[in-house]
């Protein structure tokens, strides 16, 4: 006899399947509960229980009164729920986050590069003069995030995008204890930056994405040698 929990996952994958297969597009209203419930197979509380969790993660949209609704499907949407899992580990396994983002980011950042603008170039320039001795370690993490989403956010692989914004947010905390604990850490940020930043004027998307890498691993392995980060 089936579980209610594993009724609940054959009712997800049913609607997942839809659609998969293009039965159902984005934007596109699903039909009466009763109706899909006959469907699939499955009660009406089952089917009504994957409808709630494909909604947590923003495959559906239950507008009362209205009737359910595929989202938009986006992936910086889709991906939410991925910063919502980091967010539950914050403080805890940094290191792995940020190993995820070293594979990661330096591919967005070479891909990023033919696609920068003058106003990306000099926006890019005004975050780091902004910076200073004088600046606090909440500003140079803020310019630092700031920094890379701009340049990532040029990158045209959308879904790459996305999780690397879920990811930033992650690798935040690493990087607040980095510039209280080491005293350069504006001058290294923005030398690291700097070499980022000229790389992709240059139109070296190669040897940007050797710098950007760089940049990501000298904060990893300060998590690693500092594996005990104080709550």
């Amino acid at each position: 006899m089936s579980t209610p929990h594993a009724v609940t996952d054959r009712a997800i994958d049913a609607i997942k399947e839809m659609i998969v297969s293009g039965e159902l597009g984005p934007g596109d209203r699903l039909v009466p509960e009763k109706e899909l419930a006959e469907r699939i197979g499955v009660s009406r509380n089952s089917l009504r229980e994957a409808v709630k969790a494909l909604s947590v993660i923003r495959v559906l949209d239950v507008r009362q009164g209205d009737g359910t609704y595929v989202t938009s499907l986006a992936p910086s949407l889709l991906v939410e729920s991925l910063a919502f899992v980091l967010d539950l580990h914050r403080g805890s396994g940094e290191e792995h986050v940020l190993e995820v983002r070293r594979l990661l980011e330096p591919t967005a950042v070479e891909q990023a590069c033919p696609h920068l603008e003058v106003a990306d170039f000099e926006q890019l320039e005004q975050l780091m003069v902004d910076l200073s001795e004088h600046s606090s370690v909440e500003e140079l993490v803020e310019a630092d995030i700031a920094f890379h989403q701009l340049i990532t956010s040029r990158c045209p692989n959308a879904y790459l995008v996305s999780l690397l914004e879920g990811l930033a947010s992650a690798t935040a905390r690493a990087r607040v204890w980095r510039g209280l604990t080491e005293g350069s850490a504006v001058e290294t940020t923005l030398a690291e930056h700097r070499r980022i930043l000229d790389a992709l004027r240059a139109g070296r998307a190669d040897l940007a994405r050797v710098h950007a890498a760089a940049h990501i691993g000298a904060v990893e392995s300060w998590v690693l040698k500092n594996a005990a980060v104080p709550e």
